[in-house]
């Protein structure tokens, strides 16, 4: 799907003759125009280099074990090297895609993701606990920071809901397609008679604004403090710290009760509440996008899933785009490069037909 990128390196050769250029060295509009531009396909033409190399070492390794006169000990190893390069490519491709794509102007943001548990009560809260880790595991993989922002746990171990933020490069442009209704399906453990339950959690993943993105008038916010309650509703704080604050106009209620200091939950809430508000703003000026893509699923209804994770036959399915991969519990353990590529491949393909380059 990379073909047309061999053309990229004339182009980088174009450019790199361009910035030597005295007529362009001395117009400071022209030079910072080209040099944009260099350092855009500079980044791409290594990507692709990088993946060719890759291509080829795999060939080179999936050859190997296609030879029955080869040593097992050997086989393994190139077993192993296969796999390891498998996981390169899967992550080149998805840097190469992330770049190739238009850039919404959102993409290079920081995240704000809110789990919730839907249908299917304490399994659900399970299973929001769990995909918290997944992401965990998948942002600590890519050397992105994480930040617990509020929660409400129950008392086997889940969560009712669990925000937290994400701070790196190109966070929101990866983890966006995330937003929707995840399934699973498995047997609980408190389930006697082995019958597999269905749950579902909901994930919306917001671009954290910055100040220029969004003013909020004090005026507009009434805010709320009080004891902060554990599972149960047990209080576990004796002092007024938690913080619950509400937008006046749209109604929008944020708490956070994480913190012991009052401030830092304020602070935290805040964040949150000007994330939802610019979702808002964005979803009301920009009704050009599609649904898919701007729409957030705020309930938890089975119906409205965007993935499956079926525990008993070990897969996940990607409904959007038909993926399935037999590897679940790697998965969950932070290994969603070749889903989120496949997401990114679909989005890619849809806007070079958009643009009816094939």
């Amino acid at each position: 799907m990379f073909e047309k990128l061999a053309g990229l390196k004339d182009r980088l050769k174009e450019l790199e003759s361009l910035l030597s250029d005295p007529d362009v060295l001395s117009s400071y509009g022209k030079y910072k125009e080209f040099a944009r531009e260099h350092a855009g396909v500079k980044r791409i033409c290594n990507l692709y280099v990088e993946y060719e190399k890759v291509m080829r070492e795999l060939e080179q390794g999936k050859s190997i074990l296609e030879q029955d006169e080869e040593e097992e000990d050997f086989l393994e190893l190139a077993r192993h090297e296969v796999e390891d390069l498998s996981k390169k490519k899967a992550k080149l491709e998805l840097d190469l895609i992330s770049a190739l794509l238009p850039d919404s102007g959102a993409d290079k943001k920081n995240i704000i993701v809110e789990i919730r548990a839907g249908a299917g009560g304490d399994e659900a809260a399970l299973f929001a606990a769990d995909l918290f880790r997944m992401y965990t595991r998948y942002c600590e993989m890519n050397s992105w920071k994480v930040e617990p922002m509020a929660s409400r746990p129950t008392e086997l171990g889940g969560f009712k809901e669990v925000i937290f933020s994400v701070e790196g490069e190109g966070v929101y442009g990866k983890l966006k397609y995330e937003s929707g209704v995840h399934r699973i399906q498995r047997v609980p453990a408190t389930e006697s008679s082995g019958r597999i339950h269905t749950s579902a959690v909901s994930v919306v993943v917001l671009p954290e604004p910055e100040e220029i993105d969004i003013k909020i008038d004090p005026k507009d916010l009434r805010i709320d403090t009080f004891r902060s309650s554990g599972p149960g509703g047990q209080s576990v704080n004796t002092m007024d710290s938690a913080v619950r604050i509400t937008h006046i106009a749209t109604g929008t209620v944020v708490q956070c009760q994480d913190e012991k200091s009052q401030h830092k939950n304020k602070v935290k809430a805040m964040r949150v509440l000007k994330a939802r508000l610019l979702k808002q703003l964005k979803d009301e000026r920009d009704e050009k996008i599609s649904e898919e893509r701007r729409s957030q699923i705020s309930s938890g209804d089975r119906s409205a899933k965007i993935r499956t994770y079926n525990f008993p036959q070990s897969r996940v399915t990607d409904h959007r785009i038909g993926l399935t991969v037999h590897s679940l519990e790697k998965v969950m353990d932070g290994e969603l490069d070749r889903i989120t590529s496949g997401l990114m491949r679909a989005d890619y393909e849809s806007v070079l037909g958009g643009r009816g380059d094939g």
